[in-house]
């Protein structure tokens, strides 16, 4: 499953890495706007497949940052 950012922002942190198992509700990214931080989580339970970002990269709304499978 593809996991999107909400919010153009830009990657604060890295919480997990690929091949890290993640539960439904999970923090994977942390997002960063206008001073906020904004958790990407996980829909489902499974393991991080692949993490699409890096921490300092700007991001666009509805851009894939991780899949889960």
């Amino acid at each position: 499953m593809e996991i999107k950012s909400q919010i153009k922002a830009i990657v604060w942190k890295v919480v997990k890495e690929v091949n890290d198992n993640v539960a439904v509700d999970e923090d994977i990214i942390i997002l960063e706007s206008m001073k906020m931080e904004i958790p990407v989580t996980s829909e489902i339970s499974g393991t991080i497949k692949s993490i699409e970002v890096n921490e300092g990269d700007e991001i666009d709304e509805g851009q894939v940052v991780a899949i889960v499978e």
